[in-house]
């Protein structure tokens, strides 16, 4: 015997609203329709799976026993057909901003493989977000530092890590140098309102680089974007800020970026994807992103310890 999927629907749908009207407004169908597609399955099973009454309808012993595995019969079906169409719609990659590093090796990557249609999702939200969505199969692949224990479904790599810069205003003393040491910003304080998270993995990083290099960050006021803190950076002779040398400052012309150097602190970027996602061109991806990877030379750059594994030789 087969079963009708169609019919398996409507007879979960009663079984959770317990009123075969309001079972057809969940599926868009007449009531009547709803009625007679439970009707069949019962002649089909051989068996009643519900007893109508006039507070609604009760599932029948015969019909609780078959909710558990119509459940999982939709479930599945549902799985297979999602799994199906992912292979035909366009590779999903959060980049969490369309402004940092990561926005950037998509880009390179897309022009190096330009007919693969790719989606860019900008969650903002880091890896607290990322890891579930992956799971979950919003999305394919994305970027972030790895922090703690993942799921043990989904994998990564070292994708990219971006080079720290400083930004300081033209009245700011450091505005005439080429470079600047990291020793030459102990005591300084950063104003970083992108910080304000203190859960982020971003978060997480600053502290380590202030414990390291004594540069105090300032996470305080409302976070109204990078164009207000580069408007802000500009206006003072005192206040810096600390942004990644791929992500894209807007123009000011009384605004100076300035690499770090001595060592040079680098924000680590990951590639993360769920072992089990079948999109074709995911395998595309991580291939191009493990290419282009270098390590850094661990005497002249540096990341927080546990970060350094993947990252350094």
């Amino acid at each position: 015997m087969d079963l009708d999927l169609g019919a398996v629907r409507a007879f979960v749908a009663v079984a959770d609203a317990r009123f075969f009207g309001e079972a057809a407004d969940v599926l868009g169908l007449s009531q009547q329709a709803v009625s007679k597609r439970v009707a069949r399955l019962e002649a089909d099973l051989g068996t009643a799976l519900f007893h109508r009454t006039r507070t609604g309808a009760e599932l029948t012993e015969d019909g609780a026993a078959f909710l558990v595995n119509a459940r999982a019969l939709l479930a599945l079906a549902d799985q297979s057909v999602a799994l199906l169409r992912s292979r035909h719609r366009a590779l999903r990659v959060d980049v969490l901003s369309s402004r940092i590093a990561t926005n950037e090796v998509v880009r390179d990557f897309h022009a190096s493989v330009p007919d693969l249609e790719i989606e860019t999702v900008r969650s903002k939200e880091g890896l607290r977000a990322i890891a579930p969505a992956l799971v979950r199969g919003e999305i394919d692949a994305s970027f972030a530092r790895v922090t703690g224990e993942l799921d043990e479904a989904v994998a990564h790599a070292p994708a990219y890590a971006d080079r720290m810069h400083v930004l300081v205003g033209r009245r700011h003393p450091l505005a005439s140098e080429r470079q600047v040491p990291v020793a030459a910003l102990r005591g300084m304080t950063a104003w970083m309102p992108g910080l304000a998270s203190p859960d982020t993995e971003w978060a997480e990083y600053y502290r380590h680089f202030t414990a390291r290099f004594g540069v105090h960050m300032d996470a305080s006021g409302p976070n109204f974007g990078l164009d207000d803190d580069v408007e802000r950076v500009a206006a003072s002779a005192d206040v810096i800020s600390l942004v990644g040398e791929r992500m894209r400052v807007p123009w000011n012309p009384d605004v100076v970026q300035l690499p770090i150097v001595d060592p040079v602190p680098v924000f680590p970027f990951s590639l993360l994807w769920h072992r089990q996602n079948r999109h074709p061109a995911l395998p595309t991806l991580i291939s191009y992103v493990r290419r282009h990877f270098r390590p850094l030379d661990a005497s002249t750059h540096w990341l927080p310890a546990q970060d350094r594994p993947g990252f350094t030789r």
